[in-house]
């Protein structure tokens, strides 16, 4: 009795440090679509197949290619397991013992097929649009041993499950609708439905609850499925009928997702993790799994083309340097030669619309690191520390425009409001009188004045001007038409912008078979107005009243060829520190003049005290776009082309220097009035540009900025009575779970469907491909075998 006393505590011990030891042998995963057969289960990780114990422990992988497997189904006898997989591009059915081996493919639908069960007879069945005339879903029998598919005759179903005793096949009708929204109950809620071969028609099972029933699972005289009729989707079952609802779980911080049934088990998703109910002692419990895995989706890796990530550029204010802003993360490059500098030793802050400082030496950006997007400001050359520039971020801002002084910082918000930010004290002044629409302001050469578009009433641009000193305002231009890009003379002389205010129709006449609507074409004119009264047009032509004294207050600078091409000038602008901007506001509409030259479609218009610049395009769908320019004076005015096939642009802010964006190529060049000769030559060289990225700390910066997002741009700010804070509390430390960026998009997914918005879903990212799409040729017709033949 010594001695059983004795070693009875040692094995209970040594049996619970061997469980330990196992499940801390490998990594606890994010798991989808379970399935069980006896003892044992299959489910999705990492994006491939992995099979485990019933009871847990460490799990096998079963697939190792790069594109995803899922909806993995054990047959009747347990040796195959049927998945869907996207291996060669289309979502297809495929099978793979269950103990391993090679894969085999079913099906060659062109459309996705999606599997659904498994008949007792070892049939598979799947859903696809394939051979349905509407986008709707039908259920496709196969036999495995002729591989003859049987159609079942309904026109729209799903999720299918079949009782092979009674030749009853259970499904959902409609399809999933592809978003992620929870609590729905609209017109496309899924719904449970029955239909026996031979009758005439189906039958809906679930008709006393209007929001979702789907998953059914037919199993010992019984139908299981998923229900958020308690408000949270939990496992319920009915007679086959649709009577006697019993509900089994009843989870009420995650939902239930896809589940299935095997024996006395169900196994079913939810959270990250998979779980075990059993139907004879109504119990449920998690299933402790653990993956043996090198986690190589989570591995630090090198970006090699940051440019396709490219959300902004910025120059400085002489065009020696570029600040780049891609994936939040903040560089700043060299045009010519020397270094690059790398904001980015913090990757658990994202960085947004990064400019430079008026001088050049700072760069300021907007920074999440507080838990909000502030503008911060950081030195230029990388040494130093960053400095807080503001503190009272509540939604999103966009980038910032330091004004010529380095006094004042403007920029507009998601709620399309202006304001003015003191740099020295962080005070931020509103200065819009609406919110319907913000965008495009620029600073006077005395950093006194501001222009920007503010959205009329009846939806039109109007530029604003605002004094910073006594905060006072006026309208420029009227509200019956579209202007917009306003912009300074270097000498504060005049102001210049677009207006939409010609009117030329392509469309000869609105009568004829199919009456199309006037087309105009060539809205766009150039306009200037003088900022004070009795200022001489630069455009209008010589007469008797023109001295020509304009031009006697310096002696000219010589002409010079541009940088990179024959016909440029000298674009350098005189510097006058002492001055000040004035408006005579009265009758100021009365001032606005056309610059002489022809309509067009023109937008992003540029100045300096040589030439107007802007991006001129063609007509009709894929016209091309040049930088063009216009040379100021009165003597041969008109638009000509600099660069063919430029997308945009910008000025440096002393006027001397062009940064070309043309496809994903930049440039720098000479702000002439020529056209450029070689563009090449200016071209700014970021071969060598590439930086790390954490995968793991990305997936929490996409996590919390999606949370952000869905908080600021959600049409109710009330977020649907839902506590978002909390929110993003429950579902965040899911995120140490995920090993796939197709994984965190499910999670993200989860939280945002708490909402129970529709039209809400998530998808793409860096997801692992074989970047095989290989398509499948198919006839114009439906046909069959005739085996007689």
């Amino acid at each position: 009795m010594i001695k059983r006393s004795f070693c009875t505590p040692i094995l209970i011990i040594l049996s619970s440090l061997f469980v330990t030891s196992v499940l801390a042998q490998g990594f606890e995963g994010y798991y989808q679509y379970p399935d069980v057969h006896g003892d044992k289960i299959v489910f999705s990780a990492e994006g491939d197949l992995w099979t485990a114990s019933l009871n847990g422990g460490l799990a096998q992988r079963l697939t190792t290619h790069p594109e995803e497997e899922r909806l993995a189904m054990f047959s009747p006898d347990g040796s195959k397991i049927m998945y869907a997989a996207t291996y060669e591009g289309p979502t297809e059915v495929y099978t793979i013992p269950s103990s391993g081996g090679m894969t085999k493919r079913w099906t060659y639908e062109r459309e996705s097929s999606i599997p659904n069960c498994w008949t007792a007879d070892g049939s598979m069945m799947y859903a696809t649009v394939a051979y349905n005339k509407k986008p709707d879903l039908r259920v496709v029998q196969i036999n495995p041993n002729t591989k003859e598919k049987t159609h079942i005759p309904l026109d729209q179903a799903s999720e299918a499950s079949y009782d092979s005793e009674s030749k009853t096949i259970y499904f959902v009708r409609p399809a999933y609708h592809r978003n992620v929204t929870k609590r729905y109950e609209g017109g496309t809620a899924r719904q449970i439905w029955k239909y026996t071969m031979g009758t005439e028609e189906a039958v809906k099972l679930t008709t006393d609850h209007p929001g979702e029933a789907h998953h059914p699972k037919y199993h010992n005289g019984r139908v299981y499925f998923i229900t958020d009729r308690d408000g949270m989707m939990n496992i319920w079952s009915m007679a086959p009928d649709g009577s006697d609802k019993q509900q089994h779980t009843e989870h009420k911080e995650f939902d239930v997702r896809s589940a299935n049934v095997d024996g006395n088990t169900i196994v079913y998703h939810m959270g990250a993790d998979i779980w075990k109910y059993s139907i004879d002692s109504d119990r449920s419990s998690k299933i402790d799994i653990r993956l043996a895995t090198d986690l190589d989706q989570l591995r630090e890796k090198w970006e090699e083309n940051p440019s396709r990530y490219l959300t902004n550029v910025n120059a400085d204010k002489t065009g020696d340097k570029i600040v780049i802003t891609a994936r939040g993360r903040v560089f700043v490059a060299p045009v010519k030669a020397g270094r690059m500098v790398t904001f980015d030793q913090n990757s658990n802050i994202r960085y947004r619309d990064a400019t430079f400082s008026h001088d050049g030496k700072h760069v300021i950006a907007l920074s999440d690191e507080s838990g909000e997007f502030e503008y911060v400001q950081m030195p230029a050359n990388g040494i130093g520390e960053s400095k807080a520039l503001s503190s009272d971020g509540q939604i999103l801002r966009y980038e910032g425009v330091p004004s010529p002084d380095g006094k004042w910082l403007a920029y507009d918000d998601l709620s399309s409001d202006m304001y003015i930010m003191n740099m020295e004290t962080g005070h931020s002044t509103k200065i819009s009188t609406n919110q319907q629409g913000i965008g495009d302001f620029s600073w006077s050469p005395d950093s006194k004045w501001i222009a920007f578009v503010q959205t009329a009433s009846n939806t039109m641009s109007q530029i604003r001007v605002h004094n910073v000193d006594s905060n006072t305002a006026f309208f420029m231009t009227t509200d019956r038409a579209n202007s917009y890009n306003p912009r300074w003379s270097p000498d504060g002389k005049f102001m210049y912008f677009i207006s939409d205010r010609s009117f030329t129709t392509i469309v000869g006449s609105p009568w004829g078979t199919r009456q199309p609507d006037p087309y105009f074409d060539a809205n766009e004119k150039i306009y200037h107005v003088a900022l004070q009264k009795g200022t001489r047009s630069p455009f209008r032509a010589s007469d008797e009243l023109y001295t020509g004294e304009e031009k006697k207050e310096k002696k000219e600078k010589p002409e010079a060829k541009a940088e990179n091409g024959e016909g440029g000038e000298n674009a350098d602008k005189e510097e006058d520190d002492g001055m000040k901007v004035k408006i005579d506001v009265s009758d100021i509409h009365r001032r606005i003049e056309e610059v002489p030259v022809k309509a067009g479609n023109y937008r992003n218009l540029q100045v300096n005290n040589k030439a107007l610049y802007l991006i001129s395009s063609g007509t009709g769908l894929g016209s091309s776009s040049s930088l063009s320019v216009i040379k100021i004076g009165n003597e041969d005015v008109e638009v000509k082309t600099m660069a063919a096939g430029v997308g945009n642009y910008n000025i440096t802010a002393d006027g001397k220097k062009l940064l070309i964006m043309k496809g994903r190529s930049m440039y720098m060049v000479s702000a002439g009035t020529g056209k450029i000769g070689n563009l090449n030559d200016g071209r700014i060289d970021l071969s060598g540009w590439k930086f790390q990225v954490n995968p793991r700390e990305d997936w929490k910066q996409i996590f919390t900025d999606a949370w952000r997002m869905e908080r600021d741009y959600f049409y109710d700010k009330n977020m649907h009575g839902v506590d978002w804070d909390a929110m993003h509390d429950k579902y965040f430390p899911l995120v140490d779970r995920v090993t796939t960026r197709n994984e965190l998009s499910d999670l993200i997914g989860r939280f945002v469907g708490e909402l129970s918005a529709l039209h809400t879903s998530v998808r793409g990212g860096d997801t692992r491909s074989d970047n095989k799409s290989i398509s499948i040729a198919s006839l114009g017709a439906e046909f069959s075998r005739d085996a007689s033949a």
